[in-house]
């Protein structure tokens, strides 16, 4: 590799002479000399500046004899810059920037939700007037004005920066955020006044420097003197979010972004951010539940339940089942994995994914996708809906000149679902002489990385990043953790006892069909009415809010998770420990000394220590040979005949979501998507109401002409099409 000479300019702000590239903006260069400019308006990763609010007026030579938007200029050679400390044109016209600002802008911070961690607030203090001049009645409006469920509108507070219309239009690309109107009557709105409703929508809050923007279900809950500060790692999702947790009173009152450049770049999603109060659901569960006959149970002690689970385990023996659901910890994934092995004798495992040692060669940061010339997105499932900032990833590539390039059923390279091999020369004409490609698969199912390894390398050398989307937040490092736990595999003919992790048993079809065929069932979940219909004895889980630990996000990277509040119930690991002592198998109870024992076999040896805020990327293998290609699946679609039905999991789903009234508005829309060539032939039309069905079992949804699903192809959320099979007749009503 060869260094690349870096061009330096340099230049002298408030008499303090720096050098800095060529090309670096000039309040990024203040910062490098310790020097701060005033901002509103400007924040980098929005894009562009635009020089909005005008705070950050200096005097700049040369240049005209009047002050200028230091945020609009870019360095140059021999440029003398003066602030507000050393200039009085740019002091008064920061003063008269503030004393503009505040014309209107409410006296009201005693009871405003951005009070003591206000921008506005504390720049009024350095650089604004001491008083007003202002005599006249302050401009007011109806408030709060609910722009959504989660997402209250103060007007009168708003300064005009447009970071929230800029994040809307530039970032999220959804669109739904306005200004309306011009000069003295602009104000910040939704498009045609309707809720807003996407997926990243509660980053405006964190965005906006005032209160205008502000959380319905943080709002009056606390203030920054009665607060702490958790900094932890979502664990919703693949992707691993940094995130800091905001707690009073032993509860979690918000969640906010913690800016990881390489992961995502502060940004959450709303499930991320808003989805916090599940943890007080009505149907928590806080203390074990042993059943009694039919649908009732009891609560019992700690005591009886590890008694009951004992009984049961010394009866079956190797005929128990472990399914683990990918939301667990390494540690605890480790923990319940020995003690099935070790002290029950028993080795078979429902996993959700396979680990992906394939990957290993093409692994890199997330923020590698924006420097990519090109990108390739291969599956069955919209990336948003699987890991939703990888999404935001790509749209920063695409505004960045990269060519994306879809694989799938919607693709812009059309396959059925599931049949992504075969295509490599199509991909290849797609991508042209792009050079820096990155592969992202969207599943389901990689073969544990061996497909998206193989397409890779049929793409060639150029490829420098793959990322495999796992179906659940921690799913290949459960995976992972299952392999190192013991040695064997069996596969009972009977079932004697299946213990469930995830309050998933209900929702997926493989976990009823094993809880049907075993003889006992344990449960270890959070909601009671998730997991009461088909177990015998549930144990109480905490949240990833409420665990210490580790988890690995889609990058591989070993991300660690701190406990930001006390649970309501014991962890988990203590009394696994507890159980698996009684069947010989020695465990620790705290996550640290378990991580202690596993981090040689997985991570190297690099202690929980090392782990740190930022997590630690694992390192880059070589990738193996690619994996046998998956034979094609066919669809028969001529006359109008039986439609081929892929379904994903929907981020807005789950137990979690269905808990937190705020977030219902974002569930999936109660819709089938089908090619436009299957809704003619049918007499389908874009919002008519459709029956779905397959073998008995029907549902009636609305349709919606994609014109990009591959024909023979539907689409549609798996709450939705429960119970019904890959084979599915659609009929107009």
């Amino acid at each position: 590799m060869t260094d690349v000479a870096i061009e330096l300019v340099t230049l002298t702000i408030d008499d303090v002479e720096v050098s800095v590239p060529k090309g670096t903006g000039l309040v990024e260069a203040a910062a490098i000399a310790g020097i701060e400019i005033p901002v509103f308006c400007y924040e980098p990763r929005l894009g562009p500046p635009v020089g909005a609010c005008r705070m950050c007026l200096c005097e700049v030579a040369p240049g005209p004899p009047k002050p200028q938007a230091a945020c609009t200029l870019t360095v140059a050679e021999g440029m003398v810059v003066k602030t507000a400390h050393t200039s009085e044109m740019a002091a008064e016209s920061q003063n008269a920037t503030l004393e503009f600002i505040l014309v209107n802008h409410p006296l009201d911070c005693p009871v405003c939700d951005k009070g003591g961690e206000c921008p506005l607030q504390d720049l009024t203090f350095r650089y604004g007037p001491g008083s007003t001049r202002m005599t006249f009645s302050k401009r007011t409006y109806d408030k709060p004005i609910p722009i959504s469920p989660t997402i209250a509108l103060d007007r009168e507070r708003c300064i005009l920066c447009y970071r929230c219309t800029r994040f809307s239009e530039s970032v999220s690309e959804d669109g739904q955020l306005v200004a309306r109107n011009r000069g003295a009557q602009s104000q910040i709105a939704t498009f045609e006044d309707r809720p807003y409703k996407a997926p990243f929508s509660g980053n405006v809050i964190e965005l906006c420097p005032v209160g205008a923007l502000t959380s319905t279900q943080y709002r009056f809950e606390g203030r920054p003197w009665e607060i702490q500060s958790v900094p932890t790692v979502c664990g919703l999702c693949p992707v691993g979010c940094n995130v800091a947790a905001t707690t009073r009173e032993g509860k979690v009152k918000r969640i906010l972004s913690r800016n990881h450049p390489e992961v995502d770049e502060g940004w959450i999603c709303d499930k991320g951010r808003f989805g916090y109060p599940a943890l007080r659901a009505a149907d928590r569960v806080t203390l074990p539940l042993r059943r009694t006959g039919g649908r009732r149970f009891e609560e019992v002690s700690w005591d009886d339940a590890l008694d009951e689970v004992e009984r049961l385990a010394r009866a079956a023996g190797g005929t128990t089942v472990l399914a683990l659901s990918g939301t667990e910890t390494v540690e605890l994934a480790y923990a319940l994995s020995r003690f099935v092995r070790e002290g029950l004798g028993a080795h078979t495992v429902v996993l959700p994914e396979q680990a992906s040692p394939a990957l290993a060669g093409y692994r890199q940061p997330l923020s590698a996708l924006r420097d990519s010339d090109a990108i390739v997105v291969v599956g069955d499932d919209p990336v948003v809906e699987r890991a939703p900032v990888v999404d935001l990833w790509i749209r920063a590539a695409r505004r960045h000149g990269a060519k994306v390039v879809t694989v799938g059923p919607a693709g812009r390279v059309q396959t059925k679902p599931r049949a992504y091999t075969g295509v490599e020369k199509k991909i290849a004409d797609e991508l042209g002489d792009a050079r820096r490609v990155a592969l992202v698969w969207s599943g389901p199912g990689g073969q544990g990385g061996a497909e998206p390894a193989a397409l890779a390398r049929a793409l060639g050398e150029r490829v420098h990043a793959v990322y495999d989307l796992p179906s659940a937040p921690n799913a290949r490092a459960v995976a992972d953790a299952w392999e190192v736990a013991g040695e064997g595999e069996s596969k009972p003919e009977r079932i004697g006892l299946l213990i469930v992790s995830g309050d998933e048993i209900g929702r997926e079809s493989r976990l009823r069909e094993l809880a049907s065929r075993a003889d006992a069932v344990v449960a270890i979940g959070m909601f009671a009415e998730e997991l009461r219909p088909l177990a015998d004895v549930v144990l109480p889980a905490t949240s990833y809010l409420e665990r210490d630990g580790t988890m690995v996000n889609l990058e591989g990277r070993v991300q660690r998770l701190r406990r930001a509040v006390m649970p309501p119930c014991p962890d988990e690991l203590a009394w696994t420990a507890k159980l698996a002592e009684r069947f010989g198998v020695q465990l620790d109870r705290e996550a640290r000394g378990v991580f202690a024992e596993l981090s040689p076999k997985l991570y190297a040896g690099v202690p929980a220590t090392e782990v740190g805020e930022r997590g630690v990327l694992g390192p880059e293998g070589e990738a193996p040979e690619p994996g046998k290609k998956k034979a094609e699946a066919k669809t028969k679609v001529a006359g109008g005949g039986p439609l081929r039905l892929t379904s994903y999991r929907a981020l807005f789903s789950g137990p979690l979501v269905e808990r937190v009234p705020e977030l219902r508005f974002q569930r999936p829309e109660h819709v089938v998507e089908l090619a436009a060539a299957d809704a003619s032939v049918r007499g389908i039309e874009n919002g008519d109401v459709v029956r779905v069905s397959s073998n008995g079992t029907s549902v009636d949804l609305r349709a919606r002409v994609n014109r990009r699903l591959v024909t023979g192809v539907v689409r549609a959320a798996a709450e939705h099409v429960q119970g019904l099979e890959a084979g599915v007749e659609v009929t107009k009503l």
